[in-house]
């Protein structure tokens, strides 16, 4: 495995988020996208610019179409967006029959999927479940989670990962090589129980490495694919959310965190919710397309 850099972290973005979610590096704008799920957001930056977006209801996960178009999660389903307009196409409702649910964590996948957690609002125990769009259908492929993440994809090893935080677990699934849906049960890949470990956001390296955002723990940490601790980055801030590869060769990595909760917790140099990065960290892969 090769050596992590022990770069620092640095603020790539100060704006402040509420609950910063699901950074995504486009490949072919050279720019980062996230949410600030309480707050209805998207952000945006580049080396030139800044954006931002009024979505008018919580979006939580991204992924790129095109270079004008990205895919959204959000509270009532997964829309089009058009970066240059701003308009909104629905491809489909999401949990109509869950009123009290919203969208979470989402990724796509390297067959050109895009899969999505849900929960419930209140955080309520077994009511969230994992969804994948592909070519048109959604379909439900977990149930019974409570607070779904981590969702990220070994392509290597025809494998993905998702967490349940409420419960210290991440699970690994083996997929298709051709098509990309499960083939086999979940398994647990790692129960991190016993440490009180909560996973949040998570993402994979080229070596097939996972780097799991860890919520209250102030840290991003390095598993190797048997579940082995590899490396562990220090945030500067309690609430990491979610990591993310980007930069011009993808050895760069982004890391959304949350201010939430965090009211009466001083800083200690890195303010709580602002959008860190990691300078030439490792080797990442580009974050795939999603194919409509």
């Amino acid at each position: 495995m090769s050596k992590v850099s022990d770069t620092a972290a640095a603020v790539f973005d100060g704006r402040i988020c509420g609950l910063g979610e699901s950074p995504l590096w486009h490949p072919a704008r050279q720019e980062l996208f996230w949410v600030d799920l309480p707050n209805n957001g998207m952000l945006s930056a580049s080396g030139v610019a800044t954006n931002a977006w009024d979505m008018g209801e919580m979006v939580s996960a991204l992924g790129w179409i095109d270079e004008q178009r990205l895919i959204l999660a959000s509270e009532t389903g997964l829309y089009q967006f058009d970066i240059n307009t701003g308009a909104k196409t629905r491809m489909c409702e999401l949990e109509a029959d869950r009123p009290n649910n919203r969208s979470n964590d989402g990724r796509a996948d390297p067959w050109g999927g895009f899969w999505v957690g849900t929960m419930s609002k209140e955080a309520e125990p077994g009511r969230g479940a994992i969804y994948r769009w592909y070519r048109g259908e959604l379909r439900q492929l977990v149930d019974g989670l409570t607070i779904s993440n981590g969702i990220c994809f070994d392509r290597s090893r025809n494998r993905g990962y998702y967490a349940d935080s409420a419960r210290h677990l991440i699970f690994s699934v083996e997929l298709s090589p051709d098509s990309g849906w499960p083939s086999a049960e979940p398994q647990i890949f790692l129960d991190l129980s016993a440490e009180k470990l909560v996973p949040d956001g998570a993402v994979v390296d080229a070596e097939g490495c996972m780097w799991s955002a860890q919520w209250d723990s102030s840290c991003v940490v390095r598993y190797a694919p048997d579940g082995t601790v590899l490396a562990k980055l220090d945030a500067g801030t309690p609430r990491p959310t979610c990591p993310a590869f980007g930069g011009s060769n993808n050895r760069d990595l982004y890391l959304t965190t949350a201010a939430y909760g965090l009211d009466n917790v001083a800083s200690t140099g890195i303010s709580h919710g602002t959008t860190l990065v990691y300078k030439g960290v490792v080797n990442g892969v580009a974050e795939p397309r999603v194919q409509v």
